[in-house]
């Protein structure tokens, strides 16, 4: 990719970033919506902590450009974006905690428990899931009935004990006994591919997709969530704190297996190459149209924080 094909990726990342965290800062307001009694402002500013601290906000990215290329409609796109940025943030609230991997530091500031303390951070991860499916179910959400249960359902997949707080619960297990590689591959594409592949499969899902759309997307975000993952990976062992506003080398300290640990360094960048390859050609119907989900592969397997 060129410079100006960086610069216009870059600011279409950069504007859907700016209107998601728009949307979640009206849904964090502390005035209580319909049928809530009130809002704790400890509560909230903690959840706001949590979600308003930046990032590049991938996954909503990713539902919305799906969702464009397949014609969902805007505004409901924006709002399914919303609630799965909740979902991921609410995760890492909950892992940065001192009984899971103990963090400080989350994209450069303090973390959730940190900042506030560790019974309002698990609070605050509670309300992020719990909006997340408000913000999913409630009518302002405007799609058919039985669109937004499917969305409600697939998410509540992704981020449940078949998926993310599923492979969470492996990555604890791995710290004991390392997996092997089947094991690494199953628990990355829970922990991290669940909702990655949910960002792309929604997208279709709320534009009413075929069976064939549906069925690509999902598979684009698989192989995008093996590319992130894998992308992780290297950055643990190849960059610092500074770079990453985390905690860098966490995996070789607690004796995790990787892909990278396994394999090395040059075959996990092979691989990304590989993956990137497939995801683009996956996108090969659709035409110029989905060049800027082709960029967001290539972005996502060679981002450097």
């Amino acid at each position: 990719m060129d410079q100006v094909g960086k610069d216009s990726f870059n600011n279409r990342l950069d504007g859907a970033a700016a209107r998601v965290a728009a949307l979640l800062e009206l849904m964090l307001r502390e005035t209580p919506l319909k049928g809530e009694i009130a809002r704790p402002e400890r509560l909230i500013s903690a959840m706001r902590h949590g979600v308003l601290n930046g990032g590049k906000r991938i996954r909503p990215f990713l539902v919305l450009e799906t969702a464009r290329l397949l014609g969902a409609p805007e505004d409901a796109a924006l709002r399914v974006a919303a609630s799965l940025e909740c979902i991921h943030c609410y995760s890492l609230i909950h892992d940065d905690l001192p009984a899971m991997d103990d963090d400080d530091l989350r994209r450069g500031q303090p973390t959730v428990h940190v900042a506030f303390d560790e019974a309002t951070a698990i609070l605050a991860g509670d309300g992020l899931l719990t909006l997340a499916f408000d913000i999913l179910s409630a009518p302002e959400t405007a799609l058919p009935d039985t669109t937004r249960l499917a969305l409600v359902n697939q998410l509540a997949r992704a981020a449940g004990v078949g998926g993310m707080v599923g492979g969470q619960a492996l990555d604890l297990q791995a710290e004991r006994v390392a997996p092997d590689e089947a094991g690494i591959v199953r628990l990355q594409a829970m922990k991290t591919g669940a909702l990655l592949r949910y960002a792309c499969a929604a997208g279709a899902i709320a534009a009413q997709a075929d069976a064939e759309s549906l069925a690509r997307m999902t598979r684009f975000g698989e192989i995008v969530g093996l590319a992130f993952q894998l992308a992780d990976d290297l950055l643990d062992v190849t960059s610092d704190a500074a770079t990453l506003g985390k905690a860098a080398g966490k995996d070789a300290g607690r004796g995790k297996g990787t892909l990278v640990s396994l394999h090395g360094v040059d075959v996990a960048r092979q691989r990304l190459d590989g993956l990137v390859e497939e995801a683009t050609l996956l996108m090969q119907p659709y035409g110029a149209a989905a060049g800027t989900l082709v960029e967001a592969a290539g972005f996502i397997a060679n981002r450097d924080r």
